[in-house]
């Protein structure tokens, strides 16, 4: 693996706002303007620290922003029965999930398709859910399954019958594969930046591995997030799985993940798994396995029984690429979280070294990190490349804390927000780039190359221990 690291560089007001507030407005955007400016020319991976006053006071402008604009608004729609927060997921071989939310109960679960706009030739009927908590009530929570589609094409659609119409791409049923990769994205104005430059990069698909909203309990930020994120979301599929903030549960009285459940559904069943809190989907020739780290992951457990058979699934020869995202990080530098990834790695580690899972992707701690491919604590070349990219742009800020010395393993680490780019060339042949977006604009800071193991010795020598642990009871 050749590695190398570059440096280059409440509801709608009826009045308008008296004018002190409009005049705090517009000094506070200026103050941010002078912010973005003044992080420029800073240094490379942990050496990078922000200025402490500029640090100090672009935190402070941004957190007035946010309370001034509360992310508390369900999407403004002219009509209760339009479409609201859509976002797509894959739903099988050459199917998409397209999952939309009406303020009307009447509005059925249907979504017309097409590969023309404005024309639909097709139409498909799907389920519809709603869920109460506390002094909080969803609207119609949709959820519908199209296809069979194309590869690598533009689908025009509408949902619930009538509204606007939504456009999305199909990933490709071959190499280059493009994904984007985020974690832990709250919805703060570090988010939408990111979210900016994840748009400005050409992606067939996004992952991210834990903590999407933030909600914390809040349910209308559930709603402003769906808001958020559709633009993108609504455009390519968006896998995800469960982070520590999608819990939400209350001692005797809620169960865990009911919102995230309810809102964001993803290809549990088709994959064979009982829970949607973990589940695999294959897309041109990738293996992904969403792996839940706040369900019951020890050998007895169901999500055990699932992955072993799972991974004894794997054709390599046709998906070459074998990726695993988790939220809490097994390899984590960081004294944020420390060890919290530690029972989940000693039970299923071994399942993904013996399968020759080739990526590990994390978030939860608030940071960037890249390991070198290891196994059992230390390095070993028949191992995962492990990356934890916790850093989408969340409210509770940055891990800003490394433990020195620096492990073996640990190749690059820096604490900032921003996003990664997985650009799987060929069957053996993956580009990864990190982008840190400190300064307001996507600066790639971390990149590498990464060789997939499936035509690599340690297959061919490990075939044996491969069966043996996969195969057993």
């Amino acid at each position: 693996m050749e590695d190398r690291a570059g440096a280059r560089r409440k509801p709608p007001m009826a009045v308008p706002p008296p004018l002190p507030l409009l005049l705090l407005v517009v000094l506070l955007l200026l103050s941010l303007c002078s912010c973005a400016a003044a992080a420029s020319g800073a240094p490379v991976g942990e050496d990078y620290v922000r200025p402490p006053a500029a640090a100090r006071r672009c935190g402070v402008h941004r957190k007035a922003l946010l309370s001034l604009f509360p992310w508390s608004k369900k999407k403004a729609s002219s009509s209760a029965s339009d479409p609201q927060q859509v976002h797509i997921s894959l739903a099988g071989e050459k199917h998409m999930r397209i999952t939309f939310i009406t303020d009307d109960n009447s509005v059925p679960s249907v979504v017309d398709y097409g590969t023309e706009a404005g024309t639909y030739t097709s139409t498909s009927q799907g389920e519809s859910t709603s869920y109460s908590y506390l002094m909080y009530s969803s609207g119609k929570i949709h959820h519908v399954v199209i296809g069979p589609l194309n590869d690598n094409t533009v689908y025009y659609y509408r949902c619930g019958g009538h509204g606007p119409e939504f456009q999305f791409k199909t990933p490709p049923s071959q190499f280059p594969l493009s994904l984007a990769v985020v974690g832990d994205l709250g919805q703060t104005s570090w988010t939408t930046s990111t979210l900016d430059h994840i748009k400005q990069c050409e992606h067939d698909m996004l992952l991210l591995p834990g903590d999407l909203s933030y909600a914390d309990y809040m349910q209308h930020l559930w709603d402003s997030f769906g808001t958020l994120v559709e633009p993108l979301a609504s455009t390519r599929p968006w896998m995800v799985t469960e982070g520590n903030h999608e819990k939400e549960s209350i001692l005797f009285f809620k169960s865990g993940f009911q919102s995230y459940n309810a809102r964001w559904k993803m290809p549990y069943e088709e994959s064979g798994s009982t829970s949607n809190l973990y589940y695999s989907f294959e897309v041109a020739g990738v293996h992904a396995i969403m792996l839940g780290s706040y369900t019951d992951y020890d050998e007895s457990s169901d999500q055990y029984a699932w992955l072993k058979a799972d991974l004894a699934k794997v054709d390599r020869k046709r998906t070459p690429w074998l990726i695993v995202l988790l939220h809490a990080p097994w390899y984590n530098s960081n004294w944020a979280h420390q060890g919290e990834g530690d029972s989940m790695m000693a039970a299923m580690e071994p399942l993904l070294y013996a399968a020759h899972v080739d990526i590990v992707i994390a978030g939860h701690v608030h940071a960037y990190e890249r390991a070198e491919r290891v196994y059992n604590g230390g390095l070993d070349p028949c191992g995962a490349v492990h990356i934890t990219i916790g850093d989408g742009g969340n409210r509770e800020g940055l891990a800003r804390r490394y433990r020195n010395p620096k492990p073996a393993w640990s190749v690059f680490r820096e604490a900032s927000f921003g996003h990664g780019e997985l650009k799987i060339v060929n069957a053996t042949h993956a580009h990864w780039t990190w982008h840190r977006n400190d300064d307001e604009e996507p600066v790639r800071t971390d990149d590498v190359w990464i060789n997939s193991l499936a035509g690599s010795r340690c297959v061919q020598d490990g075939s044996h221990e491969y069966r043996k642990i996969l195969m057993s009871p």
